[in-house]
């Protein structure tokens, strides 16, 4: 298999806003305050994966009505102070909350940071694995650049970037302009892992009505075959019918390697053949050569079977208004509603092996570092980190990303 990057795509980590099936609605409300007590009115109060939002009036409260049961991040920006955010669930009662802003230090004074002569480097590998670098990237600006810092670990080969402000994102082609409370990101090249998660809110930006069509065809592509619409059509046991297959790759022995325990003996034998000056060729190469670098290959290598794993015995039932799967090893999920784009097929970095019968079908490998995973019926994981990417879904980033209550 070729080289890859993950990415821990929240899933994008921290973003959802999960809400049910139920038809009474409820309100998010509260006072937003500074830490002496004082209201802060014209505070921006979203909720964090949706369009929705409020602006708290003079008395500093806000209010969002219209939601249905569940878990919700709500969020909240106020020039000169950092950005909260407040994990609340909405059962049977509406909920009411006080939300304390500290001071943006950072913002209000002057700081004086001395020049990184790499900054511009660092930025455009944040870029490329954060906003990614599909057709969609490639019309995605970040706005404001600035509040993003970066340190750079050269000995462990690991990028941090983190920001006391909201990064803001205007994507051309989706129709979006996203605030992007990052929480992590972190790319480390020796394990070639990108992880970030953190809390986007979305809203539109001015548009026409040819580009209002647009912007529905292009936002329904990038839901088709999206990690999002997988578990939501897991979620609702109708994977096999949106296009979803599912396989299994396991780890077998290495049948090209041979045991430890001969490898030792015949490296040995060689050796003192070696000493002696004489040297036996096998397989085309020199035989210490040889049995030395088989050594060196792996005791076991990744397997695919194409045999189609059951969503009955995956995803458990629901409890909580969740479902969970467990598995072990890693899920290869073939979707077959749309064609990989060209883009993607120039890269490298993603790609992953293939059976000789696929051809355009979009592929992605599903990492499930612990077990069991739970996960909403909106298509985001509980927990941020509970999965990792590779291939198709490791390719798509925040550029190709739409709300979490988003439906063609």
């Amino acid at each position: 298999m070729t080289s890859f990057f993950r990415i821990l795509f929240l899933i994008i980590g921290t973003m959802p806003c999960w809400a049910y099936g139920f038809q009474t609605s409820y309100t998010i409300s509260g006072t937003v305050k500074d830490k002496k007590g004082e209201a802060l009115p014209g505070a921006n109060v979203l909720l964090s994966g949706y369009q929705i939002g409020a602006v708290a009036n003079n008395e500093g409260k806000y209010l969002i009505s219209n939601l249905k049961p569940g878990n919700y991040v709500v969020l909240v920006q106020m020039m000169g102070y950092l950005p909260a955010s407040v994990n609340v669930t909405l059962n049977d009662n509406p909920i009411v909350t006080v939300i304390v802003l500290t001071e943006n230090t950072r913002q209000l004074k002057e700081v004086v940071i001395r020049p990184d002569p790499n900054r511009s480097q660092y930025l455009q590998v944040f870029r490329d694995s954060f906003i990614g670098t599909s057709p969609n990237a490639e019309e995605t600006e970040i706005i404001n650049p600035s509040v993003i810092r970066f340190d750079y670990d050269a000995e462990r080969r690991i990028l941090q970037a983190s920001a006391d402000e909201f990064i803001i994102l205007e994507n051309k082609v989706l129709g979006y302009r996203i605030k992007y409370l990052l929480k992590y990101f972190e790319k480390d090249d020796r394990l070639n892992l990108i992880r970030y998660y953190g809390n986007p809110s979305f809203e539109d930006l001015a548009k026409s009505d040819s580009k209002a069509r647009k912007f529905k065809e292009k936002r329904d592509e990038a839901y088709f075959g999206s990690s999002q619409h997988f578990l939501t059509a897991l979620f609702n046991n109708t994977s096999k019918k949106e296009g979803f297959s599912i396989y299994k790759m396991e780890r077998i022995r290495n049948p090209n390697r041979l045991p430890d325990s001969v490898l030792d003996n015949r490296i040995k034998f060689y050796s003192q053949l070696a000493t002696r000056g004489i040297r036996v060729v096998s397989h085309g190469e020199d035989s210490l050569k040889y049995f030395s670098q088989m050594k060196l290959s792996p005791d076991t290598i990744e397997n695919l079977t194409m045999r189609e794993v059951s969503t009955d015995t995956l995803v458990k039932k629901e409890v909580n208004n969740l479902r969970w799967m467990n598995y072990r090893d890693k899920l290869y999920v073939i979707y077959s509603g749309e064609k990989q784009s060209i883009a993607y097929s120039w890269q490298t970095s993603y790609k992953v092996s293939r059976p000789p019968h696929l051809k355009d079908e979009q592929v992605s490998i599903i990492h499930q570092p612990k077990n069991p995973v739970a996960f909403y019926q909106y298509g985001v994981a509980f927990e941020p980190g509970a999965l990792l990417f590779e291939g198709y879904w490791g390719y798509e980033k925040v550029a190709d990303m739409v709300p979490v209550d988003y439906r063609p």
